[in-house]
């Protein structure tokens, strides 16, 4: 079944975490989901993917009917990112306990921002 990026991200909007800072950007014909500023959703075509590491991909990857993400079958499976059914789309608390679980899963980002180039006189 294909699946509406865009209808995928008004989903994660409505069952987001209140205190979960949520972003998205356009991504190779998807959207990417951001959780304070770092990449922790796919939305596509073929569903919404989260990323998840350590013990909460094991648990989420015994949930009936999660797959590992592979946009196309000739792909390669993803290392961290899991497919989320159907059923589990449509529940907004399950969906927003996973979001939760998949954002605290993320490394601290260690990047320092960027500085403004100099402008030149």
């Amino acid at each position: 079944m294909e699946h509406d990026p865009k209808e995928l991200q008004a989903v994660m909007e409505a069952a987001s975490p209140p205190d979960l800072e949520l972003g998205f950007r356009p991504m190779f014909g998807g959207i990417m989901g951001y959780a304070a500023g770092q990449v922790f959703a796919s939305l596509s075509n073929v569903g919404l993917a989260l990323k998840m590491t350590g013990a909460d991909h094991a648990a989420l990857s015994e949930v009936p009917g999660v797959k590992t993400l592979r946009y196309e079958p000739d792909d390669p499976l993803s290392k961290s990112y899991l497919l989320l059914p159907d059923a589990m789309v449509s529940d907004p608390d399950s969906l927003r306990s996973w979001m939760a679980r998949s954002a605290a899963g993320l490394k601290p980002t260690t990047k320092k921002p960027r500085k403004k180039p100099l402008e030149s006189k």
